[in-house]
């Protein structure tokens, strides 16, 4: 059985206290030291820089569901390549996604039901095909005419069972 975490955020804000005790994240410049960008999905499986071996200020990390490329990640990524020393752009979905598994209709029925509201308006962007989705999303960063050359691109998925990458594209 699972806790049910503080109605409030106490917890985190006392957390944070106890974090900045310590806090020896202090005078990075905001830029990418290790010349990287991934985007990933939101799911809290994912350890973005320990899984590639960085550390917090080596990288660009943008995380959404499903992990894809986005307007919003591509916005992101051009801020990186041009202004954040990013070199290297990462895309990489993962195994036993949400967003992967489910219909669009179902996601939207589970919402609404949670929420109590008909949420059939609202787009989540599941991802039918997630190789497809992955060839896709790396090809638009590629051809992306403000990013292009100037990074190199990888498709990549992310094994929530063993931790490892493998290359898709």
């Amino acid at each position: 059985m699972t806790e049910t975490p503080p109605a409030d955020f106490a917890d985190l804000l006392a957390a944070n206290e106890q974090f900045a005790m310590s806090f020896d994240l202090a005078g990075f410049d905001g830029v990418a030291q290790a010349g990287v960008a991934i985007v990933t999905c939101m799911d809290s499986r994912i350890d973005p820089l320990r899984m590639v071996g960085l550390r917090p200020g080596d990288a660009k990390i943008f995380r959404n569901p499903g992990g894809r490329v986005t307007p919003q990640a591509l916005e992101a990524l051009v801020l990186g390549v041009h202004l954040l020393n990013v070199r290297r752009i990462l895309v990489i979905p993962h195994t036993r996604c949400a967003m992967a598994a489910n219909s669009e209709q179902e996601v939207r029925r589970r919402v609404g039901e949670s929420a109590g509201v008909d949420a059939s308006w609202q787009r989540f962007g599941v991802v039918p095909d997630q190789e497809d989705a992955l060839r896709q999303d790396v090809a638009a960063v590629r051809t992306h005419p403000l990013i292009g050359e100037r990074a190199e691109v990888g498709g990549f998925v992310y094994d929530v069972d063993t931790g490892l990458i493998a290359r898709r594209v």
